[in-house]
């Protein structure tokens, strides 16, 4: 099973998406600006992922710098608790698979998780490659 944490107005989040889809997956998907998120839900997936809720952290195109969470020394707490209220503060999009989490930027890091690719060659929205003809990754996003 395959669950994609989307953001449909999301460009990455959107290829994301088309990559799992091709690749012959059905995955979950949670609309978390629609949905939120609770406390036990980011700190599993920040475990997860191993990444910190800073690191999760969206800065652009966020409240994140109005609100103050990109000053040093505002805690992960702060952090958990500014995402809780404002769900677009978490970068996006987070993917749960059997082989593990991943903050999914650039989109074809999305090819770790999974077990078979689309085939190639491979684009994503923006035309740029991601797979050639023979299915091989043209980035060194995994």
């Amino acid at each position: 099973m395959i669950v994609i944490h989307h953001n449909p107005d999301c460009g990455t989040s959107r290829n994301v998406l088309k990559i799992i889809r091709d690749a012959g997956y059905t995955p979950i998907i949670v609309e978390y600006l629609k949905e939120g998120w609770t406390r036990n839900q980011l700190l599993g997936l920040f475990a997860a992922a191993d990444i910190s809720p800073r690191e999760a952290l969206r800065v652009t195109k966020s409240p994140a710098r109005k609100l103050g969470l990109l000053e040093a020394g505002v805690s992960d707490e702060a952090l958990i608790t500014a995402m809780l209220k404002y769900p677009v503060l978490v970068n996006r999009p987070i993917v749960c698979s059997p082989k593990g989490v991943k903050l999914c930027r650039p989109s074809e890091s999305v090819l770790a998780l999974l077990d078979k690719w689309p085939m190639g060659p491979y684009f994503k929205e923006d035309g740029e490659q991601v797979l050639d003809e023979y299915g091989a990754l043209k980035t060194k996003a995994l």
